[in-house]
């Protein structure tokens, strides 16, 4: 039997999945070869393929893929941390996401796993000084991904951005674990202050595709926020808000709705 062509150099079930399933998808189209190959089986570990997706796709005339994907080698040697978060953020995907059926989807195609890992490696840079660099990176994953996630945010694991169009998360923004939303989600201020003014995100949060979360609010934990919402003030854990500006509705209906994706109101009678 052929042995595979990738390299495990430990043992890492998330990679090994990978590579099995990038195997098969030559098999099944050889024109994607070149691709997968570049992107995945040229790699000795999930953390090689991730630096090289990053560099291939933030690339530009003003800066190199070399640089970039030194950059961000070097940033996956000195923080193991931010690998094993996406790790977490791709099984997060392809558990919540109807429309993932393979591990290596959101590591070649997704643009929102793409763009938070993108942000996870300028959040690293600005904690280590390297400020112009982390926002070089801010404004090429903006430019590529429509994804704008200023470098001081703080975000947890287990991210899942659906469709990741117009996303907009502030400097002093502050998401959870487990949290999921879907396209042009605003997690903004109200006006022109320069201190803490952006939302808290708890765990496990779902928001709705073009909610608009503003101003230095809370918002509790597994609670849901219903699409085209606005909203201006402290949400309890395990609600669900909707409107303009946005009222609670009623309970969240389940324990994680960022794992359901249950987005079907059940409003109070």
């Amino acid at each position: 039997m052929a042995q595979p062509q990738y390299n495990l150099t430990e043992i890492d079930p998330v990679w090994h999945r990978i590579c099995e399933e990038a195997e098969k998808a030559i098999a099944d189209e050889p024109l994607m070869g070149g691709l997968i190959h570049a992107g995945i089986l040229h790699h000795k570990s999930f953390e090689g393929a991730l630096a090289y997706r990053i560099s291939m796709k933030l690339a530009s005339p003003e800066m190199s893929e070399q640089i970039l994907r030194e950059i961000a080698d070097q940033a996956y040697v000195a923080a193991p941390e931010l690998a094993a978060a996406a790790r977490a953020d791709l099984v997060a995907i392809y558990d919540r996401d109807p429309a993932c059926h393979r591990f290596m989807q959101p590591l070649i195609f997704f643009k929102g796993f793409q763009a938070v890992q993108a942000y996870r490696l300028a959040h690293w840079l600005l904690k280590n000084d390297r400020r112009d660099l982390a926002y070089f990176i801010q404004m090429r994953t903006s430019e590529m991904f429509g994804v704008d996630i200023h470098p001081a945010a703080r975000i947890g694991q287990g991210i899942m951005i659906d469709h990741a169009h117009s996303i907009v998360v502030g400097e002093t923004a502050v998401v959870g674990d487990n949290v999921s939303m879907l396209h042009s989600v605003t997690l903004g201020g109200t006006g022109k202050e320069d201190d803490d003014r952006h939302p808290k995100i708890g765990d496990g949060v779902l928001i709705g595709a073009g909610a608009h979360v503003l101003g230095n609010i809370k918002i509790g934990h597994c609670s849901r926020i219903a699409a085209g919402s606005v909203v201006l003030e402290e949400v309890p854990p395990m609600k669900t808000v909707a409107g303009v500006p946005a009222k609670i509705v009623g309970e969240a209906g389940c324990s994680q709705p960022s794992m359901t994706m249950d987005q079907i109101l059940k409003t109070v009678m």
